[in-house]
């Protein structure tokens, strides 16, 4: 009997609050996720429900009030460079260029490294999402979409173990965002990145993701539902939207986000 491999990522009652006048402002409560190795994930919901909370979590910008979050074996709740995060801001220095931007995460991560080595791991990614003749250019200079490619490029150049990717493209324009989805998915298939992301978009969740993780509203959000979606990889779009399988995906999370999301299954309700 084969077992399956041990999750990468496991969270168990990962619970966030904030002090206020009548109490503790309940985030999110009970969270418990687990990613396999090489999985990617959507975590989908209303605005405030605390998909944003969860990630931050995971990356180590935000405290975890209770709960434990434990990553690659070990029980975490610091930031660290064996996650590496993708903002829907990419928050590029606007005094570097796009080179010097990846440059500083791979100098810090790898400075033992020798400079040819590290150079040459910025070099490889900013190529392979599309900016080799711009590399060398300010953030100024370049697109919305150029910008978020240096941000992606940044985060895998420091081979990180999990991929957290926070709406990378809710400011972009429909063909803009769709060409990152591509280029995201390729780095994803060549690397095997365990991903966790946060979205809005339905459509998004369902072409990027092996599960949809949708979350009841806040506060106090959890778990409401997940969704495993049935697509082969690697996978092409138009076929996709042609599988009568792909209208079942979507209307399920509809169905949820538009009739499910208030109820809490914790709560048998």
């Amino acid at each position: 009997m084969i077992l399956p491999p041990a999750p990468i990522l496991e969270l168990f009652k990962l619970t966030k609050s904030y002090p206020s006048p009548k109490g503790p402002a309940v985030i999110v409560k009970d969270f418990n996720l687990n990613l396999a190795p090489g999985e990617f994930v959507t975590l989908i919901g209303h605005s405030g429900c605390g998909k944003s909370t969860v990630l931050s979590m995971v990356a180590g910008l935000t405290g975890v009030t209770e709960g434990a979050m434990i990553l690659g074996g070990r029980e975490t709740d610091q930031a660290g460079p064996d996650r590496g995060v993708v903002f829907q801001s990419p928050c590029l220095l606007p005094w570097m260029t796009a080179f010097e931007n990846v440059m500083l995460g791979v100098n810090q991560v790898y400075f033992n490294a020798r400079k040819s080595e590290r150079r040459d791991l910025a070099e490889y990614y900013l190529s392979v999402v599309g900016l080799g003749n711009a590399m060398h250019k300010y953030p100024g200079e370049l697109s919305q979409g150029m910008c978020q490619r240096v941000g992606i490029a940044r985060a895998f150049a420091l081979q990180p173990k999990m991929l957290l990717l926070d709406e990378p493209f809710g400011m972009l324009d429909s063909l803009t965002k769709m060409e990152l989805q591509e280029v995201l998915l390729a780095l994803w298939r060549r690397n095997k990145l365990t991903t966790l992301m946060v979205t809005h978009d339905v459509d998004e969740a369902i072409f990027l993701s092996d599960r949809v993780v949708m979350m009841t509203d806040g506060p106090a959000a959890e778990v409401g539902d997940i969704l495993t979606i049935p697509f082969d990889r690697p996978r092409n779009r138009v076929a996709i939207l042609a599988d009568p399988c792909y209208a079942e995906c979507r209307n399920h999370l509809l169905t949820f986000l538009n009739e499910r999301s208030h109820l809490r299954p914790s709560q048998g309700k």
